[in-house]
């Protein structure tokens, strides 16, 4: 028996994180049809609202701040354009939305939820899930990323979002840089934070829930949920995204079967942040 689900499980890590076809957020451009098949865009009463990622054939992770509204959500899978012909989409109903216990409103503490769909999706070469950093996964400063959504692409202007699936790189900034650059004390432990400081490049409004990437060898796992900053794209600052791998055991506390997968990802080398002092204190 545990042999059986030893190898259930090393099939399904050998699925997660894969992008057979992957050889606007603020600063973004357009990504290719099948480059992001984990990304979902989580919809109200048939219009976008916010990003999330397929972490198994039943279930959605996103942001829990996007789940303060009525019911009616639904998700869309497979999905290039928000508009016209979507030749690989899947649409399911969500029967069951579960937000972190401990999620704060106030700081965006643990800004999580798990969304569970009305049945099973097929795996695709455009529907795939996301593998997940696993507990102690390290992602040290400057280690690269990428964001992907149907956000804002400018700062103030929520609509229209753009019809494109976008994409756009960022690097990791440590947490004590962050803090210092988004103010003390906005930074915990459960947040991981990303940007390019010389401005320019971001996640916005509508990309919330959504993943945050990083390739470890073939493998595509997810460091970050978008939570929250301070504006779009601003220099000198930094996107708050929502620590992943922080949640491993919560996360299998309410997925007893199909489990997602979990990957273990370490950088190489020092990080660079663990000697950053905040200039005036």
């Amino acid at each position: 028996t545990t042999l059986i689900l030893f190898l259930i499980l090393l099939i399904f890590v050998s699925v997660c994180g894969t992008a057979p076809l992957n050889g606007r957020i603020v600063g973004g451009e357009d990504a290719p049809p099948g480059y992001w098949p984990w990304q979902v865009s989580v919809q109200i009463f048939g219009e976008h609202f916010c990003g999330g990622s397929l972490i198994n054939k039943e279930w959605v992770m996103s942001a829990a701040h996007c789940f303060s509204g009525p019911s009616g959500w639904t998700v869309s899978l497979g999905l290039q354009s928000l508009q016209g012909e979507n030749p690989n989409k899947v649409s399911r109903n969500v029967v069951k939305i579960i937000l972190h216990p401990n999620y704060d409103s106030v700081t965006n503490n643990n800004d999580i939820a798990l969304l569970r769909l009305s049945s099973p999706v097929r795996f695709t070469d455009y529907i795939r899930p996301v593998c997940l950093a696993a507990s102690g996964s390290v992602f040290n400063n400057g280690t690269d990323n990428w964001v992907t959504g149907w956000g804002a692409v400018k700062e103030g202007v929520a609509l229209p979002f753009p019809q494109t699936l976008q994409e756009v790189e960022v690097p990791v900034v440590g947490n004590r840089q962050c803090n210092c650059l988004n103010g003390v004390g906005t930074v915990t432990d459960n947040m991981i934070c990303a940007g390019v400081l010389a401005g320019g490049k971001d996640s916005c409004q509508g990309d919330s829930g959504g993943p945050m990437v990083s390739k470890q060898g073939c493998v595509w796992v997810q460091s970050g949920i978008v939570s929250f900053g301070s504006g779009c794209a601003r220099p000198n600052l930094a996107g708050v995204y929502s620590r992943v791998s922080r949640y491993q055991s919560w996360i299998k506390s309410h997925i007893r079967s199909n489990r997602p997968g979990f990957v273990q990802f370490i950088s190489s080398g020092l990080d660079s942040d663990s000697n950053y002092t905040c200039p005036g204190l």
